[in-house]
């Protein structure tokens, strides 16, 4: 049994715990104080169910900046909605996200599907709000933005292996997308990790 943040209330209702630190184990109960509280619980578990490597993993993903500049949009790739329940349509988006750089058009995409172009049109347009073109290219931009933080690929291999093509392809996809280039969104991400680094070294 877990809870987190005010769910450890209804549990020191029931009388099952009486603790203060930010995560605690008490046989089958589990609690978490808050929301980053909650990662700790998360990678705990996940460490002791999984190991250390996928834990050290999971928590480089779950790596957020300390504070965003306020001209820069989110560009998290995980902050998209969750995969949908339609088992054709979650074939397709596992599909696209597997090889950002395969063919992805309409037609090889309904081939996944077992649909017709048209058939798949209508199901992303129920389910996803929007095109199947639209959901390639805003996976494709949030890739390169994540590889534009994490790697010093340049432009040209960042936007081949993302399915992108050209440097010029990757520029208009951020533009339209974040409303700022590729470069600038490197160097803002460089820039707080350095302050991200800084403030944790100089913590009490």
């Amino acid at each position: 049994m877990t809870s987190v943040c005010t769910g450890a209330s209804i549990l020191a209702a029931a009388g099952l715990l009486d603790a203060a630190p930010i995560f605690v184990r008490d046989g089958p109960v589990i609690t978490a104080a808050g929301i980053t509280s909650a990662l700790d619980l998360t990678l705990a578990l996940v460490e002791e169910d999984h190991g250390s490597d996928l834990a050290r993993l999971v928590s480089r993903v779950l790596v957020t900046y300390l504070q965003r500049p306020g001209t820069q949009a989110q560009v998290s790739p995980f902050t998209a909605a969750a995969p949908p329940v339609h088992d054709p349509l979650r074939r397709v988006v596992e599909h696209v996200h597997a090889d950002l750089g395969a063919d992805l058009s309409a037609t090889a995409l309904a081939g996944v599907a077992g649909l017709s172009p048209r058939q798949l049109a209508r199901s992303f347009a129920r389910h996803l709000h929007q095109s199947p073109a639209s959901y390639v290219r805003t996976a494709r931009t949030r890739a390169a933005a994540r590889l534009l933080e994490t790697t010093d690929l340049p432009l040209p291999a960042i936007a081949a292996r993302t399915g992108l093509g050209t440097s010029e392809t990757l520029r208009k996809a951020f533009a339209r997308h974040y409303g700022l280039a590729p470069s600038a969104h490197r160097a803002a991400s460089r820039q707080h990790a350095m302050r991200q680094s800084t403030t944790s070294t100089t913590a009490p």
